[in-house]
């Protein structure tokens, strides 16, 4: 197994939880030395820190502008990188996800494959069937009956008719 496909396996949300506060603080940090550069006279990322002739500016501190500026691109090659790994961890989290949605789906997908070929406990009866009704020859509603031990598919359709209920026949409980 490859470190790649060890760390698939290692990501959790609480870690990922864990990058977004990082990326928060650097954020925050970045932000704190925009600041500062901003109260050094607006003197931002491209300012020249020399006036007309040369000399450095006197109107701005340039080794505190240098040292923001510096701070500000360490910061965001750090924002970049950590944000390409909340990426990862992101894609690797619902892909791990859609994985066991997946197999969840399979197993109750077998479950009621198993459920369908096992014999079921009956829970009712029917006892009369009307000539004519629904219940004797309708076919579109499937329902598994038990007749002599054996599961039997048959079909009910509900409808109107000149009789009592219907489907015509008697439904009672065991």
């Amino acid at each position: 197994m490859s470190d790649e496909e060890s760390q698939s396996t290692s990501v959790t949300v609480a870690d990922v939880q864990q990058m977004m506060k990082k990326k928060d603080t650097i954020e925050a940090q970045i932000k704190a030395y925009y600041d500062i550069l901003k109260g050094q006279n607006s003197a931002g990322m491209d300012e020249p820190l020399v006036d007309i002739e040369g000399y450095p500016r006197t109107d701005i501190d340039v080794y505190e502008v240098r040292t923001a500026r510096h701070n500000i691109i360490c910061l965001q090659n750090d924002h970049k990188a950590l944000m390409k790994q909340i990426e990862k961890a992101l894609h690797q989290l619902h892909a791990r996800d859609r994985e066991k949605h997946r197999l969840d789906e399979a197993e109750a997908h077998q479950e009621t494959m198993e459920q369908e070929n096992s014999v079921l406990s009956a829970f009712a009866k029917i006892d009369t069937v009307s000539p004519g009704s629904p219940a004797s020859i309708s076919k579109p509603l499937s329902i598994t009956i038990i007749r002599n031990g054996q599961n039997i598919h048959i079909g009910l359709t509900p409808q109107r008719w000149s009789g009592r209920g219907l489907l015509g026949c008697n439904i009672v409980p065991l």
